[in-house]
């Protein structure tokens, strides 16, 4: 089943490997002709930025949701649909999740981290059962996943990362 909206996790950064732009800016056009809407951090920067502008360019809804605390650092992206300014960053991800049917992740740093590990333990508390994806650009995520995997075979995890995440390489991947 296809979502009507997705959250998605990515740096305020651009990162090393121009192809964590290409990704960003390829899947916010997926978005939009998929009919699929974007809900994100807010930001006009990094890669934040290069998938709601990829959304925008096709035509397609954008909701950001942005603390005030980051309204400056991240510059706040004026030309979205909607951009929520909220209080802090614990209600800002409480209203990424909570608005999204599900949720990819980009590359990123502590704060992508920060909200995959947030969605996947909510997953397993049954908080809400939302579909997670990592578009694991360049092999960005691979000691990542490995880690995971080490997790499990250690005994630590409930479930096979395989139940838990879905890896794809390429944004097509999603709508496939």
């Amino acid at each position: 089943m296809k979502p009507a909206s997705m959250a998605v996790f990515c740096g305020s950064k651009n990162g090393n490997n121009p192809l964590y732009v290409q990704h960003a800016t390829l899947l916010g056009n997926l978005l939009a002709i998929n009919n699929v809407c974007l809900i994100y951090g807010g930001g006009n920067n990094g890669l934040m930025g290069c998938i709601a502008n990829g959304v925008l360019e096709k035509g397609g809804r954008v909701i950001g949701i942005i603390p005030e605390l980051l309204t400056n650092w991240e510059r706040q992206h004026h030309g979205i649909t909607e951009l929520i300014v909220v209080e802090n960053m614990h209600v800002r991800k409480r209203m990424l999740y909570e608005k999204a049917d599900a949720a990819i992740i980009l590359p990123g740093g502590f704060g992508t981290l920060d909200e995959l590990f947030e969605i996947l333990t909510w997953n397993q508390l049954s908080i809400h059962d939302k579909p997670v994806y990592i578009l694991n650009s360049g092999g960005f995520y691979d000691a990542l996943l490995l880690h995971m995997e080490k997790m499990m075979d250690e005994n630590f995890l409930y479930n096979p990362i395989k139940n838990v995440i879905t890896v794809i390489s390429e944004p097509e991947e999603l709508f496939k």
